[in-house]
């Protein structure tokens, strides 16, 4: 079942494979938790033949609206080049609805909204994605598929898509290892991962992320280091 799964979604990823932003993100999960709230950081370092060293971080607050619904803001700091100079450089609010309970069908779904607003330019992008996860024993396979539109200022008005893949083995809770995979246009990035949680007291937890993704489809060095911590309470 597990392979005719992996045969579908790398049928799939070419159907969503358009965009020419840095794709490499978070490989969201459907699920929303009750009465949620949490604070986000997110780190991401790129190093490219093409583009350079790129860094950027975002510092995010969310609250669940109901039971299947959560809300959250981000402001988004990224690395200006050539000066070098660290800034903020953008806004984005993002709401996540969870489609049924957890175990309700054959697999969990949801889906994810975001608007993203650049500081100082009037550059708008909006998104839309598919959430779902489906667990194997202690194997768990997330697929996001990402539809998005920018416009504005400085950028050309088109629309792009994304695709980001994660298979995880829950080997303990604060210690799970995986392998994910991400494409855009002209980006097919790969590489290992892992993600783990720990549970302080009553609905208070941590949770992290790390990958380290290397892009295949070029012959150049690209390489993208992310991390994610996300404190719930």
């Amino acid at each position: 079942m597990l392979i005719r799964i992996m045969l579908f979604i790398v049928g799939v990823i070419p159907l969503f494979a358009a965009a020419d932003g840095v794709v490499v993100d978070k490989v969201y999960s459907p699920y929303v938790l009750p009465l949620e709230r949490e604070v986000e950081w997110r780190f991401m370092s790129r190093k490219s033949d093409e583009s350079g060293n790129q860094l950027g971080q975002r510092v995010g607050f969310g609250h669940s609206l109901t039971e299947y619904m959560t809300a959250e803001i981000y402001f988004i700091g990224e690395r200006d080049e050539p000066s070098g100079d660290f800034g903020l450089s953008g806004y984005e609010f993002e709401m996540r609805l969870m489609l049924g309970d957890q175990g309700q069908y054959w697999a969990d779904y949801g889906v994810l909204f975001e608007v993203e607003k650049q500081h100082n330019v009037d550059n708008w992008e909006v998104a839309s994605g598919f959430l779902a996860e489906k667990e194997f024993g202690k194997s768990s396979l997330t697929v996001n598929l990402f539809l998005v539109y920018e416009w504005g200022q400085t950028l050309e008005s088109e629309w792009e898509t994304e695709a980001r893949i994660k298979y995880r083995y829950r080997y303990k809770p604060a210690f799970q290892p995986a392998i994910e995979l991400y494409a855009g246009e002209d980006y097919f990035g790969v590489g290992p991962a892992l993600q783990g949680i720990y549970r302080i007291d009553g609905q208070q937890q941590l949770k992290y992320q790390l990958g380290f993704i290397t892009e295949l489809s070029q012959s150049g060095n690209d390489h993208i280091l992310r991390f994610a911590l996300e404190y719930e309470f």
